[in-house]
């Protein structure tokens, strides 16, 4: 079970030593249901004996989540004075006296007031996870660190609040919750997400429908891909299903394996896939100079391209690319057009025909790029 049980009343209880469970709600934008669907979960968990309490929650005026919220336990709020004006915050010394089994802390990505004694709200949440209490909280896919850069792309909008990665990878759950564009700009449009003022604004800025699809793509992928990795780590599962596309660009001593490799970082970038790169020498024969150059260009633009460059030995090229492509869970291929003469596919067989054969099992698309001669 995801918590331990209710503790007995008794004042003598010491809390075993463990560090809580972590789960984020996470969502592409405000409104989608996240808090809602928290506090949906906490009244489910309280029925069933579970300590549970309200740490901070953030309506912003929302009636259905304001209403939803009763009937739970919340924390009193610390005040704070700062250039005589009262101001509030989250108090995390009060949660960790209360000591509950599980605490519901909204919008995980929150600045704390200047002054406080950690900046930001997710290290309040890592010293109560510490503590041993149990955490549900939320956050907005825009909020990661490593998307910051491509939600300002999309979106036009540099979100100042911020969590590492890190929080999200050492979640031990993480739920998104989805909502079709369509769903989330009518609900905005009844006035569920802000007040009647913003929401004109709102759907010519961040809730444009273009921003919503890519937002909600991005959330759905960060989620597959905690989920893959998860898979991949564990020991129990012995044959691992990729639910994330991963590229291979094939290269060889011929020129247009440049062509090859930006096309497959183009394919890679499409699909936001990783992107592999594979050259396979033959151990019998020595590159020339500027065969090596051009080997050395090929591994410098795939590194340019965020991609990792493979250089491996072996007699059988289609053999060694389709292991490649088994270890790394490898969904495309991607592959130049032979180059060989006629008479040598006719007498060995045809390149693209040996790996088509060794990968036909693997249920990996095979890409043949025609490049200039």
């Amino acid at each position: 079970m995801f918590h331990p049980n209710t503790p007995s009343p008794d004042s003598s209880y010491i809390r075993p030593a463990r560090r809580g469970k972590h789960k984020i709600f996470i969502g592409m934008a405000p409104g989608v249901g996240k808090t809602y669907k928290m506090l949906e979960e906490a009244h489910q968990l309280k029925q069933e004996g579970i300590d549970v309490v309200v740490g901070i929650l953030e309506t912003h005026g929302r009636k259905d989540t304001t209403l939803k919220a009763q009937g739970l336990e919340v924390i009193a709020r610390k005040s704070i004075i700062k250039q005589n004006i009262k101001l509030q915050e989250m108090d995390t010394q009060a949660i960790l006296e209360r000591s509950p089994q599980l605490v519901l802390i909204d919008e995980l990505a929150h600045t704390n007031i200047p002054g406080s004694e950690r900046e930001k709200r997710y290290q309040d949440v890592e010293i109560i996870l510490a503590s041993g209490i149990d955490v549900y909280s939320t956050v907005n896919i825009q909020h990661l660190e490593s998307l910051n850069d491509l939600v300002a792309r999309i979106t036009g909008v540099v979100v100042r609040e911020r969590i590492p990665d890190r929080v999200l990878d050492e979640a031990d759950e993480v739920v998104v919750i989805d909502v079709t564009p369509e769903t989330l700009e009518e609900r905005l449009r009844e006035g569920k997400i802000y007040t009647a003022d913003k929401i004109e604004q709102s759907l010519e800025n961040f809730f444009q429908r273009r921003n919503l699809i890519a937002l909600r793509e991005l959330a759905l992928r960060e989620v597959a891909d905690t989920v893959e990795e998860d898979a991949n780590t564990s020991r129990d599962i012995k044959q691992v299903f990729s639910i994330h596309e991963r590229v291979l660009v094939c290269v060889s001593t011929y020129p247009n394996s440049l062509q090859l490799l930006r096309r497959g970082a183009r394919l890679a970038n499409y699909m936001n896939a990783p992107l592999y790169t594979i050259f396979v020498a033959n151990p019998e024969r020595f590159l020339t100079k500027q065969e090596s150059l051009h080997i050395d260009t090929c591994e410098k633009l795939c590194r340019e391209f965020g991609g990792e460059f493979l250089h491996i030995k072996s007699g059988n090229v289609a053999k060694e690319i389709a292991q490649v492509a088994a270890n790394h869970h490898i969904t495309q291929i991607v592959i130049g057009e032979s180059q060989q003469p006629k008479w040598k596919r006719v007498i060995k067989g045809s390149f693209t025909q040996r790996l088509m054969d060794l990968i036909r099992d693997k249920k990996i698309d095979l890409h043949i790029i025609a490049t200039e001669k």
